[in-house]
C-alpha cells in the first residue's frame, strides 16, 4: 500500500449529454428511474432547463453531475461507474428495482447478476444503464 494520504474516496461523476436530454421531460425519466432504483435525488437549485441535472447520492458531497454539451459524451456499452453496497440482499434488492422498472421502460439496459470467485474474494454484481452515456455497475465484496 502507498503512504500517500490524498483524497479518500470519490464525490461525483461528470458526464456531458445533448440539450435535449436534458429538456424537462428528458430530466423527469432520469431523476424517477435514478430515484427509484438507487434513491438518488434531484438537487433542484442546481438544475437549469436544457443546461444541468444534479442527482444527489446519498449525501451533499456525492453527486451525478449531468451537462449539455454541443459535443457530448459518447461511450461503448460497458463504460461505467461504480457503486458498491454492503451486502448481497441489497445488491439483489437494487438489482430487483431495475428489474421491475425495466419490464414498463425499454429504455433499460440490465446485464444480469454474477459471481466472480476470484478465491479469497467473491465479487458479486450487475451493470444497468438508462439514458446515460456511462452505465452503472453495482457490486458487493463477499471475502
Amino acid at each position: 500500500m502507498s503512504e500517500f494520504t490524498g483524497p479518500t474516496r470519490f464525490n461525483h461523476v461528470a458526464m456531458s449529454m445533448p440539450a435535449d436530454a436534458l429538456d424537462e421531460q428528458g430530466r423527469a425519466d432520469i431523476t424517477a428511474f435514478y430515484s427509484e432504483v438507487f434513491g438518488w435525488v434531484e438537487h433542484p437549485t442546481m438544475t437549469e432547463d436544457r443546461t444541468r441535472l444534479v442527482m444527489g447520492v446519498h449525501s451533499y458531497d456525492q453527486f451525478v453531475f449531468l451537462i449539455a454539451d454541443e459535443k457530448p459524451m459518447t461511450t461503448p456499452r460497458l463504460d461505467h461507474f461504480g457503486l458498491a453496497v454492503d451486502t448481497v440482499d441489497q445488491l439483489h434488492e437494487v438489482l430487483a428495482r431495475a428489474k421491475a422498472y425495466a419490464e414498463r421502460d425499454d429504455r433499460v439496459d440490465v446485464i444480469d447478476y454474477e459471481v466472480e470467485d476470484h478465491g479469497v474474494l467473491k465479487l458479486h454484481n450487475f451493470y444497468v444503464g438508462y439514458l446515460l452515456p456511462m452505465m452503472v455497475e453495482v457490486q458487493c465484496f463477499e471475502m
